[in-house]
C-alpha cells in the first residue's frame, strides 16, 4: 500500500491519504517469543486487577521464575503499586505542576480534560495507546497509537483535541516526560489552560482515564487479540465510536458520553476530583 520510494509522494503524505497512522507503517514486530508475549498479556491483565502485586507475587501466579517476571515487567514499564504499566518516565529537568483536582467537584463538560498512556498487547507484539478524555462526560476527544514511547503521538492527540472550538479550563496528566515537555506544556499554556499533574506514585489521581483503560482492555482488546497495528487501529476506531456514541454509562445516568458532552442529555450528578 505505502511505497517508500515513491518520487511524488512522501511516506507521510501516503499515510495521510490512506488515513494510516505512520507508527503502524514503521512498526516492526518485537523479538520476544510467543510464550513471553502471552506472559506479558497475562501480566497486563493481573496488573489491572491487582496493582499492588510485585514481581514475587506475579511470578507465583504465572508459575515462572521471579527473574523472568522482573525482566518482562521492565520491558512493559510495569511497577507495583501503580494501577497501570508505568509507561511514562519523569524528566528531572522539566517543570512539574501542582495537582489541582483534589476535592474539586467536576460539574460541567470542558472543566477538566485528562490524558495518559497505556500498554496494548497484540498477538505478535505490542503498541502504546494515548487518549484525551473529558472528565465530566467520559467523552474521548482524541487518541493515537505508537510503537514507541516518544512524545510525538501524545502531541498529535493533544493537537486533535484542541483543533475544535472547545478547550478545557484544566488539563490533567501524570509526570511522564511526554507530558512535562516544553512542547506539550507550552501548547496548553498558549491556550490559557491551567495544567494539573498527578502526585508522584498517585496514579489514581487520574482515575477516570484509568477506568477508560480498564474498560477498553476488558471490553475489546483482550477479546480480539489483534495481529497487526493496522487491525488494532481499525478495531479501536470502531470501539471508541461505540464507547462514545452507543455505550451507556451507569455513572452518566445510563446515557452516552457523546450525548452528555454535546449537551443532548439530562443533567449528571457532579463528580469529585
Amino acid at each position: 500500500m505505502v511505497e517508500p520510494n515513491n518520487r511524488h509522494l512522501s511516506v507521510r503524505r501516503q499515510c495521510e491519504l490512506l488515513e494510516l497512522n505512520r507508527s503502524t507503517y514503521y512498526y516492526q514486530p518485537c523479538e520476544e517469543s510467543e510464550e513471553n508475549l502471552e506472559l506479558m498479556r497475562r501480566l497486563d491483565e493481573l496488573h489491572l486487577e491487582h496493582p499492588y502485586f510485585g514481581s514475587r507475587m506475579l511470578s507465583k501466579y504465572l508459575g515462572i521464575e521471579r527473574k523472568r517476571a522482573r525482566r518482562l515487567m521492565r520491558l512493559m514499564g510495569m511497577e507495583a503499586i501503580y494501577p497501570k504499566p508505568r509507561t511514562t518516565q519523569r524528566n528531572q529537568e522539566h517543570t512539574i505542576f501542582p495537582y489541582l483536582l483534589r476535592d474539586l467537584a467536576i460539574e460541567r463538560c470542558d472543566q477538566v480534560w485528562s490524558t495518559d498512556i497505556t500498554y496494548v498487547p497484540m498477538r505478535r507484539g505490542f503498541m502504546y495507546l494515548t487518549a484525551v478524555i473529558d472528565w465530566y462526560s467520559r467523552y474521548v476527544l482524541s487518541w493515537r497509537l505508537s510503537n514507541s514511547l516518544d512524545s510525538h503521538f501524545c502531541l498529535e492527540a493533544l493537537e486533535e483535541a484542541l483543533s475544535g472550538s472547545q478547550k478545557p479550563e484544566i488539563f490533567n496528566t501524570d509526570q511522564g516526560c511526554q507530558f512535562t515537555s516544553i512542547a506539550f506544556t507550552s501548547r496548553l499554556q498558549d491556550h490559557g489552560i491551567r495544567i494539573s499533574m498527578d502526585g508522584r506514585g498517585r496514579a489514581l489521581d487520574n482515575v477516570f482515564i484509568e477506568r477508560l483503560w480498564r474498560t477498553v482492555k476488558y471490553d475489546h482488546i483482550y477479546l480480539w487479540d489483534y495481529e497487526t497495528p493496522w487491525q488494532l487501529e481499525t478495531g479501536l476506531e470502531q470501539y471508541f465510536a461505540f464507547y462514545c456514541h452507543k455505550r451507556l454509562h451507569s455513572s452518566l445516568n445510563y446515557q452516552t458520553p457523546a450525548a452528555v458532552y454535546h449537551g443532548m442529555a439530562k443533567e449528571v450528578t457532579g463528580l469529585a476530583g
